[in-house]
């Protein structure tokens, strides 16, 4: 089972470049398929406003909001193996 990670980013923003970080390591060892996408773009703007996204980086895990602004990689990485376990 491969979870669909998606990032929502803004140009400049320390916290999508900690997010990215984040997701590149937990990537080495959870099956991961990672894609981002702007928040400054249409689908992006939409996204936010429909899940209450109030800055970036917002992550997406399978298409639900999971969590926005500074991230947290214990928290990311706990998500990701209870999600793993549970499918």
């Amino acid at each position: 089972m491969t979870l669909r990670i998606l990032l929502l980013t803004q140009e400049n923003c320390g916290f999508c470049d900690a997010a990215k970080g984040i997701l590149d390591r937990l990537s080495t060892k959870y099956p991961l398929s990672i894609s981002s996408l702007s928040l400054n773009s249409a689908d992006g703007h939409e996204l936010a406003a429909k899940n209450g996204i109030l800055f970036p980086p917002g992550i997406f895990i399978d298409g639900e909001a999971f969590c926005y602004g500074r991230p947290s990689e214990g928290k990311l990485r706990r998500e990701i193996e209870r999600r793993l376990t549970a499918g």
